[in-house]
Parts: structure tokens; sequence; C-alpha cells
């Protein structure tokens, strides 16, 4: 039986990316459906980054396609995003010079929002993102994202200089928007073990391809 009779929210058909004219991931086809967290898994250098670049719209595609819901799309990250396409990129992506009351406020989703996911920026509300701990940082870059709701969700290096504890507390509001909202995540992750105890599926990425 399928266990999957729908389409998914984000499929890479034979997808081939890079930079100039060198490809930096070849014939690649995944898919993430919803309610599911799917990890991808590789070394420096694989192709995971170019992958979630191309999926968002930041990388054009040299040959293959990305399909959302099923549609083929070239569309600007700005479009998907309206579409309900979120992406967490690598670092810490919040602007350090304004609140984290008003970093929220960028989002689509607002404040109330990512607060009842992470009740840990309520105190910070009124403090400069630059002040925060790299993991405080990293709770309003992924609070802002989930607030608005997403229908799929990329994240690239989640963990990148945090504690195992604070990983462990992101992953967990990952998994609870999958179950809770059926959120289709795709998760490039360092860690594999943190990886795995949240994941539904996962793929090995290795010079460019599966």
């Amino acid at each position: 039986m399928d266990c999957h009779p729908r389409e998914p929210v984000l499929e890479t058909v034979c997808l081939t990316a890079g930079y100039d004219d060198l490809p930096a991931v070849r014939e690649l086809s995944l898919d993430v459906y919803a309610g599911e967290i799917v990890a991808l898994f590789g070394p420096n250098g694989a192709g995971k980054t170019t992958t979630l670049l191309a999926c968002v719209g930041l990388l054009p595609c040299m040959s293959g396609e990305v399909r959302w819901q099923g549609q083929a799309v070239s569309e600007p990250i700005h479009v998907l995003a309206r579409a309900g396409l979120a992406y967490v990129p690598e670092g810490r992506s919040v602007t350090t010079g304004l609140s984290v009351r008003d970093n929220l406020r960028l989002g689509r989703g607002g404040v109330e929002r990512a607060i009842e996911i992470f009740a840990e920026l309520g105190p910070l509300l009124d403090r400069r993102a630059g002040l925060l701990s790299g993991g405080e940082q990293q709770m309003l870059a992924l609070g802002r994202a989930l607030a608005s709701r997403p229908k799929a969700l990329l994240v690239d290096d989640l963990s990148l200089g945090l504690a195992p504890l604070v990983v462990g507390r992101l992953l967990r509001a990952l998994r609870s928007a999958a179950e809770r909202d059926g959120l289709a995540v795709l998760l490039v992750e360092q860690h594999a073990r943190q990886a795995l105890s949240v994941a539904d599926r996962w793929y090995l990425l290795k010079d460019g391809a599966l």
C-alpha cells in the first residue's frame, strides 16, 4: 500500500544546479510530504546548501525541475513565500540591530504566534537580537518562520555552533509543527543522531548526488 497517496508538497526531479557552469548537485530527485521531516545528510561540499537554494529559487536550475505541490515552479523566493514556503538559511538569519519584537514583526506570523512556539522569547522581546545567545537567535529565526504557518520549511544547518540541549529544543519544535500543522520539513543537519530522533526519512548526499 502506498504510504504517500498524495502529491509531495515539495519535490525535485532530476535536478542539476550549481554556480556559473559548474554543477554542485546532479540529477537529484527527492520529495517531502505534508506532516513529515526529511533529513538531508552529507559531508561538507556535498551540495546540501545548493539543493536548498535551488528549491527556494535563489539558485537557478541547470536542468530538471523543482515542483511545488505538484507543479513545476521557477518563481523567486518572495513569491514562493506567499504560497507557503519558508526558509531558514545557515547561520543566524536575524536583523541584529532590531529588537526581538521587531524581528518577529518582519515575519508573516506575528509576535504572539512565535511566542506560543518558543515561550523563551517572551522575556526577550525588547532586547536587541544582536545581544541574544546563538541558541536564542536560532529560536528567533525558527520561531519567526514557524509563526507564518508555512506549508513547507527548509532549514539549513540548524545546530551550527549550538549546545545539544538547545538543538533538541529546536528539533522538537519542528516535530511538533509537522505533527500539529502538517508542515513538510526538509532539514539539512550535520548531527545525524539528533536529526534522526525526529526525522521520518533521510537522504545521503555525496559529491552532488544521492
